[in-house]
């Protein structure tokens, strides 16, 4: 049984998807603030994590986080501003999901960064969606992909929920780890979308 810590200072919130989680047969750990979560987090399969709480931002804690931990985390955020959902992103955050949310999309989004794993590929780093991507784009070198088409095949191939916002980002951190490692790149292609080129 996947164990979840869900960081949440909303109490009733925090209540209501501790049920919902344990309805689906996920063991579930919650704290309040940032000072509880940080004496829980290294028994956690993954983390839900509030990005404003009483004692700080939930971004702070995940870069600390991610200095000793590839734990999956997905920000819970009262704010889709694509700034602040690049931010969350930006400091090694793998997803966010949007309050009000519904439970259906929760569990696509808990399932898929549950499965997710860092892999070695070319030398590079990638988490699971930037492998997808990474060879979802080199399989059709040269051809243009439209953002459409992309986000179709990560949720059709694997199950995992990436909306357009997201896949810019994810798009924007392959194509730096592509260029320092002089492998591939990928380009825009103003419009239609992006292809791969060696």
């Amino acid at each position: 049984m996947s164990v979840i810590l869900l960081v949440e200072d909303d109490a009733i919130l925090n209540k209501n998807i501790k049920m919902a989680l344990e309805m689906e047969n996920y063991e579930v750990i919650t704290a309040s603030s940032l000072a509880q979560a940080k004496e829980m987090y290294e028994n956690a399969a993954l983390i839900l994590l509030d990005v404003m709480l009483p004692d700080g931002k939930g971004t702070d804690f995940c870069m600390s986080v991610r200095e000793k931990s590839n734990v999956p985390i997905i920000f819970l955020t009262s704010c889709d501003d694509e700034t602040d959902i690049i931010k969350g992103l930006d400091c090694g955050g793998d997803d966010y999901i949007t309050k009000p949310f519904r439970l259906k999309e929760l569990f696509s989004r808990i399932k898929a960064n549950l499965r997710r794993s860092v892999a070695q590929v070319d030398g590079l780093s990638l988490t699971a969606v930037e492998q997808q991507l990474f060879d979802y784009l080199r399989i059709n070198k040269g051809i243009v992909l439209s953002r459409t088409r992309i986000l179709e095949h990560l949720w059709d191939s694997k199950g995992t929920f990436v909306d357009d916002n997201t896949l810019s980002v994810h798009i924007s951190r392959l194509r730096d780890k592509l260029k320092k490692s002089g492998c591939g790149n990928i380009v825009t292609v103003r419009g239609l979308g992006y292809k791969w080129i060696d």
